[in-house]
C-alpha cells in the first residue's frame, strides 16, 4: 500500500472581493498541484474558499486546455476569434514596430489601454502602468466602470476616499448599516464571519433582498434611487431626537447650516412616500444608529445610480452629524487602500515616467471614442474583459471591429474581448508568480506565492509589458526594476516591518496590534481643513454644492428598472467560463415581482425580451415575490460568447454617467 506525501504552499486570493481569502495549493510529492484550499490559518477563510472560486481555481484555472499558452496572431476577421501562434519575439517585435507607426503620425494620447481588477496585486494590477505611463498613453479610468462616483464624493467631504473604520473595530459596535453593499455574494466570507459572529444590530439598506439582508435584524428595502432620501429622513429622526452634536459640527465642519432646513423637511412621513419604507421600520432604523456607537458601511451598488455621488454624500452625513466617527467602534466605510497600511506613494504604477500629462476617458464613453474617426488608433486590454463587462455592448463590439484600430489583449482565457484582437498574449494566472497584496477590507498584507509553473510560454504581466519595453526601446530602469525589488520597496514603506521571505511563510500579516481609529485626529484633506458638508470644489465641478435628499421618478407605464447585482457565481465576469459554474447561473434571467408578471401576461420559465433604446436581451422569467414591484434582477457577469448572439445585461446599459465621476450608472 502506497502513500502519497504532500506539500503546501500559502497564497492568496487577489481577486475583486473583500474576503482577500488566504490559500493553501496543496501539491504532491514531485510538485505537481493537487488542489486549492481555503487556509485554516487565515481569520476569513478559515479552511473554506467560497464556493465560486473553490471550483474555478480547482477547474478552469488550472485547466492548461483552457489557458492560453502562447502569443497569438489574428488571421481572419475582427471578432471571429481566428488566430494562429507565433512566438514571443514576433509578437513583441510587431507590436512595437506597429506603435512606432503609429507615433510616426498620431499623437501617442490616441493609444488607449483598459484596465480593472482582473487581479487587484500589486505586480499583477499596477506595474503594467509603467510602460503606459512612459508611452504616454490615455488610461480608460478603470474606477469609472465601477466605483469612481464614491471616491469623488467621498473626497468632496472627508479629503479621502481610500481610508475606512478598521473592521476589527466591529468589538466596540453597536450597530452595523450595511447600505447597499452585497456581502453574501461580493464577500462571502465576511457575510460568514465577520457580520454573523457580530453581537451588533445589523440592518441592510437594499432594494435587492440577497442574503445578507435576509439574515440582517432589519432589512430596510427601499426603492432603487431614494437612498439619499431615506439618509435625510434618518437625519431628521436624529435631529429631532437631540442625537445631532452640534459641538462636533461647529468645531469640525463647514455647511451643517446649508442642510439643516432640508433635515427637518424630511419628515417619516415624507420619507416613507419618497421610499416605499414603512415609518416604523425608518424609525427603527434611525435608534438603532444613533443609540452607537456605530459603523456605517457604503457598499459599491449604492454609488451605481443616477445621482449615486449626492447618495454617498447623503449617507455619509449620518456619521458626521452623530458623530459616530473618531472613536472606537464607529466610522464609514467604502474601502480601504494601502495607505492605511502606511504605504504612501504611486511607486508602483510609476506614475513619475510619464513625460506630459496623463491623459483620461470614462468607460462610459469608450463606445463612442472608438466610433469616432481618427481618435483611438490603438487599444490594449489587460485585467478586464470589455466586452463583456462594458456598456453599450452592441456599440462597443462595433468599435472593435475596426480594421485600422491596432488592438492587443493580455490575458489567460480566449474571451469575448480577446475575439477582436490583433494580437492575443498570454498572462500567468496570480498562481504561477510571487506578488503582493493589500486587502480592501482588513487592514492587513498577504502574500501571493507561485504554487505552480504558467502555462506554455505564459507570462506574468509585469514581465510582459518589460518584454515590450525593451522592444521599444525605452531606456527608463523603472521599466525593467524586477519583482522582488518591486515587492521589497512596497514592503519597506508598509507599517508591517515584515520581510517578504516572512510574508511567505505567514501568507497574511495584520499590521496593527489594535484596530485603528479613523480620523482619530479630526483632520482631513479638504481646502478648509474640515469635513466639507458643502463643497465648493462639487459645485465648482457641476455638481451640487450640499447633498440633497433625491429620490429617483419610478418607472412609467409599461416599464421596468432593471438592477444587475453582482451573482453568487462568479467576480465581475471572471469565472464565466467555467462548465461547472456556467451549469449554476444556467439560463439568463430577469427576476420579476408576481404582481408584475400578472400584469404584463408572464408566466415562470417564459421567454421573454428586455427592450430599450439601447438594445434588446432575451432572458427567461423567473417569478420572485422578494423583488420589488417595478423592479428587474438581471445578474451581471455573463460572457456574451457563450449566449450566441444575445449577449448580457450589458446590451441595455446605456453607459449613462453618475452625477459625479463619469462613473457607471446602471
Amino acid at each position: 500500500m502506497s502513500t502519497t506525501t504532500t506539500q503546501t504552499v500559502k497564497t492568496t486570493c487577489p481577486r475583486d472581493c473583500y474576503d482577500s481569502c488566504g490559500m493553501l495549493g496543496v501539491k504532491d510529492e514531485k510538485g505537481a498541484l493537487l488542489s486549492l484550499v481555503g487556509d485554516p490559518d487565515h481569520h476569513m477563510a478559515n479552511g473554506k474558499l467560497c464556493p465560486k472560486c473553490s471550483i474555478a481555481y480547482n477547474n478552469s484555472w488550472i485547466d492548461t486546455d483552457l489557458r492560453l499558452k502562447t502569443p497569438l496572431k489574428r488571421v481572419g476577421a475582427k471578432g471571429e476569434a481566428k488566430f494562429t501562434a507565433v512566438s514571443w519575439d514576433e509578437a513583441l517585435s510587431d507590436i512595437a514596430a506597429q506603435l512606432h507607426g503609429i507615433l510616426k503620425t498620431h499623437a501617442p494620447h490616441s493609444i488607449y489601454h483598459t484596465h480593472y481588477t482582473g487581479t487587484c496585486s500589486a505586480l499583477g494590477g499596477g506595474f503594467p502602468s509603467r510602460f503606459f505611463n512612459r508611452l504616454g498613453a490615455t488610461e480608460v479610468d478603470p474606477d469609472s466602470i465601477c466605483n469612481k462616483a464614491a471616491h469623488d464624493a467621498l473626497t468632496y467631504t472627508f479629503g479621502d476616499s481610500c481610508t475606512g473604520f478598521d473592521p476589527a473595530t466591529l468589538k466596540d459596535a453597536k450597530c452595523i448599516l450595511v447600505w447597499g453593499g452585497n456581502p453574501s455574494s461580493a464577500a462571502p466570507h465576511v457575510h460568514d464571519h465577520w457580520l454573523a459572529d457580530t453581537n451588533a444590530k445589523v440592518i441592510a439598506i437594499d432594494p435587492i433582498a440577497h442574503d445578507t439582508a435576509k439574515s440582517a435584524d432589519l432589512h430596510l428595502q427601499l426603492r432603487p434611487g431614494s437612498d439619499a432620501a431615506l439618509a435625510f429622513g434618518l437625519l431628521h429622526i436624529a435631529l429631532e431626537g437631540g442625537f445631532v452634536d452640534q459641538a462636533f459640527l461647529q468645531e469640525n465642519t463647514v455647511g451643517w447650516n446649508d442642510v439643516v432646513e432640508d433635515v427637518r423637511a424630511a419628515t417619516p412621513e415624507q420619507t416613507a412616500r419618497l421610499t416605499g419604507l414603512s415609518i416604523t421600520d425608518i424609525n427603527a432604523t434611525a435608534e438603532a444608529y444613533t443609540s452607537g456607537p456605530a459603523l456605517l458601511w457604503l457598499g459599491q451598488g449604492l454609488q451605481r445610480q443616477p445621482m449615486g455621488g449626492n447618495a454617498y454624500r447623503a449617507c455619509s452625513l449620518l456619521c458626521v452629524a452623530t458623530a459616530n466617527l473618531a472613536k472606537p467602534g464607529a466610522g464609514i466605510l467604502f474601502l480601504n487602500g494601502p495607505g492605511t497600511r502606511g504605504v504612501k506613494s504611486d511607486y508602483v504604477g510609476g506614475s513619475e515616467l510619464a513625460r506630459s500629462e496623463i491623459q483620461s476617458t470614462s468607460q462610459m464613453d469608450l463606445a463612442d471614442d472608438l466610433l469616432e474617426v481618427g481618435k483611438v488608433t490603438s487599444l490594449f486590454c489587460w485585467n478586464n474583459n470589455i466586452a463583456a463587462s462594458n456598456p453599450e455592448q452592441e456599440k462597443l463590439c462595433e468599435g472593435l471591429k475596426r480594421e485600422d484600430l491596432f488592438h492587443v489583449c493580455v490575458e489567460l482565457f480566449e474571451t469575448d474581448t480577446t475575439a477582436y484582437a490583433d494580437y492575443v498574449l498570454p498572462a500567468a494566472s496570480f498562481l504561477e508568480y510571487d506578488d503582493l497584496l493589500f486587502p480592501y477590507f482588513h487592514n492587513t498584507v498577504s502574500a501571493l506565492a507561485t504554487v505552480q509553473d504558467a502555462p506554455g510560454d505564459a507570462l506574468p504581466n509585469a514581465e510582459i509589458f518589460r518584454r515590450l519595453a525593451q522592444a521599444m526601446g525605452f531606456q527608463e530602469a523603472a521599466l525593467f526594476e524586477s519583482d522582488r525589488d518591486v515587492i521589497d520597496h512596497v514592503l519597506a514603506e508598509c507599517d508591517a516591518e515584515i520581510t517578504f521571505d516572512q510574508l511567505k511563510e505567514a501568507g497574511t500579516t495584520a499590521v496593527y496590534d489594535e484596530p485603528l481609529v479613523q480620523f482619530e485626529d479630526l483632520k482631513f484633506a479638504t481646502p478648509s481643513g474640515k469635513i466639507e458638508i458643502a463643497s465648493a470644489a462639487a459645485e465648482a465641478a457641476g455638481c451640487w454644492k450640499t447633498p440633497r435628499p433625491h429620490a429617483d421618478d419610478q418607472p412609467g407605464p409599461g416599464s421596468i428598472r432593471i438592477l444587475s447585482p453582482a451573482s453568487k457565481w462568479t467576480m465581475n465576469s471572471s469565472y464565466a467560463n467555467d462548465a461547472k459554474i456556467q451549469r449554476r447561473l444556467g439560463p439568463q434571467s430577469v427576476l420579476l415581482n408576481p404582481s408584475d408578471a400578472e400584469r404584463i401576461g408572464v408566466a415562470n420559465g417564459d421567454r421573454v425580451a428586455l427592450k430599450n433604446t439601447t438594445g434588446r436581451l432575451e432572458v427567461v422569467a423567473e417569478l420572485n415575490p422578494d423583488v420589488l414591484p417595478g423592479v428587474g434582477i438581471v445578474w451581471k457577469g455573463n460572457w456574451p460568447k457563450f449566449e450566441g448572439s444575445n449577449g448580457n445585461v450589458n446590451r441595455l446599459n446605456p453607459g449613462h454617467k453618475t452625477d459625479m465621476g463619469e462613473s457607471s450608472c446602471v
